[in-house]
Order: structure tokens, then sequence, then C-alpha cells
């Protein structure tokens, strides 16, 4: 190609896809809207260039992995979001389309401590925490994250959270379209910039603290292990987690059912695929 025709050929596809981004932000604002319309929307807030950010990435950069954190309280939903998305890109049956990372498969082994201490009751007591940042290996989750996104494969850490043993040969991850990565402090300074989106999931104390019992019972803490636990959740919460709330590209509602969560995450992938395409 000349020079004449490159310039040509750059303008051209700059403008098809500017056109396309302008469609797709169209498009995802009425969904935004329609949400808003709805007792229980699944947004609760979006920064002002979420939607031309998105659009952008899944235009000008659609050949890359787009990778989303997903961030909130202890039994704030955070789960039941990534899984319900995942059921709704996910129509097709394809493994290069999502990998989930999960902030709890980083927990470091604390099988020790709590044989030594001989109970959760006794470990607390002495003032371990479960819930701070320093219990997690925040240091391999974002180098595996920067991995996925390079096109490589990783093994993921398994973690046990009845026995505190963390099995580093657990689970093997590959590179995808889609990187949805979810926990405490996925959005914590020093791992957030490794985030295309940010997400924070919002849910009201007193749901979070019922959902955070039952699940407690399930991992073997009752009583009073249970209740030092939950004293210590909510207090390194306000220090460590609700801070990203401020810094999130989107919040989330962490009351909102399974059901519609797949809807409308369903009609966001489809309304990308029919512009887009579907590769």
């Amino acid at each position: 190609m000349t020079t004449d025709l490159l310039t040509s050929y750059d303008y051209y596809s700059s403008r098809r896809d500017m056109e396309v981004i302008s469609l797709i932000v169209d498009a995802l604002k009425k969904i935004l809207e329609e949400d808003k319309l709805q007792p229980q929307p699944l947004f609760l807030k979006t920064s002002e260039n979420l939607i031309l950010n998105i659009a952008r990435k899944v235009v000008q950069e659609r050949k890359k992995t787009f990778l989303i954190g997903i961030t909130g309280e202890s039994a704030s939903g955070k789960t039941v979001f990534v899984d319900n998305t995942i059921k709704a890109c996910t129509k097709d049956i394809r493994d290069d389309i999502y990998t989930v990372v999960r902030c709890d498969d980083y927990y470091k082994d604390t099988s020790k401590e709590l044989l030594e201490a001989g109970s959760y009751e006794a470990l607390f007591k002495t003032g371990f925490s479960f819930d701070t940042p320093d219990v997690i290996d925040l240091d391999l989750m974002k180098h595996h994250l920067i991995e996925l996104k390079k096109g490589n494969q990783i093994t993921s850490p398994k973690y046990d959270f009845v026995t505190c043993v963390s099995d580093p040969h657990g689970d093997v991850k590959k590179p995808a379209k889609v990187i949805l990565t979810e926990g405490l402090y996925v959005l914590n300074e020093g791992i957030r910039d490794v985030m295309d989106v940010k997400v924070y999931v919002f849910t009201p104390l007193e749901v979070i603290k019922d959902r955070w019992y039952k699940r407690a019972k399930l991992r073997g803490k009752t009583g009073t292990a249970a209740d030092l636990q939950f004293q210590d959740v909510n207090r390194t919460a306000q220090k460590y987690i609700r801070p990203a709330y401020q810094i999130s590209d989107a919040v989330i509602n962490g009351m909102v059912s399974q059901e519609y969560i797949q809807e409308i995450t369903d009609k966001i992938f489809k309304t990308l695929k029919s512009i887009v395409g579907a590769d």
C-alpha cells in the first residue's frame, strides 16, 4: 500500500469503529435505563465513562483478554453474580470464552496455626484474622492474572476452608476472552491496576450477616467462633473492602435474583454479539 492508501484505510477503519462504538453505547444505555425501572435494579451506580470504555475495548481491542474484577464484603453475593454471569455468556459450549480466578483459592496455608490452637475459637482468641489482605497471596494471584492476560495457562492453588490447607496443585486455568476474578481484595491497591473493569457488589449489612452465618456453619464455624470471626469481618471490611465502592466502575445490587442477573447479562452479551459479531 502507498502512504495515501494507508492513510485512507486508517481513516475509514477508524470511522467504522466509531460508528460501531456509538451503536454499542446507545444500546447499553438503553439496557441500563430499563434496568433503573426495576423494583430491584442490578446496577446501582456506574461511572461516567464505563459504557464508552467497554465499547472501545470490545471494538478496538476485541482480540485482547477482558479482565473484570469483582469485589464486595463477605457474603455480599460476589460468587452468585459471577456464576450467573457465566451462565449468561456460555450458551455455546466453548472453553475459550471465560476463565474464573477466585481470591478464596489464594488463602495462605494456616493449617498449622489451626492445629496448634486446637479449634477455631481458640485461634480467633489469639487475635488471628482470616479477614485481612495479609492472609491471601495477592502477589501470586496478580501474577496469575497477568499471565492469563498474556495468553498463558496457569494453575491456581486450592484452599480448604475447613482444614485451612492450601494445595498448590489446584485447578488449571486457561486464557480466555473474558477473565472474571472475584474476592474480598481483588480491587485493593496493588492489584486493581490490572483490571479492565472494576465492580463492587453492595448488599445491606443485615442481609450479609444472615448469609454469612449460614455459610460459616458449613465451614465448621459455629457459636463463639462464628461470633468472633463475624465481628472481625465487619471491622476489617470498613478498612479493606468498603473503600473499593468509591473507585469502582459499577456498583451491583447484591439483592437481585439469580434469574434477573442471568436475564440482564444475557441481554448485554447478545447485544454486543449482534453489533460486533460472533468472533
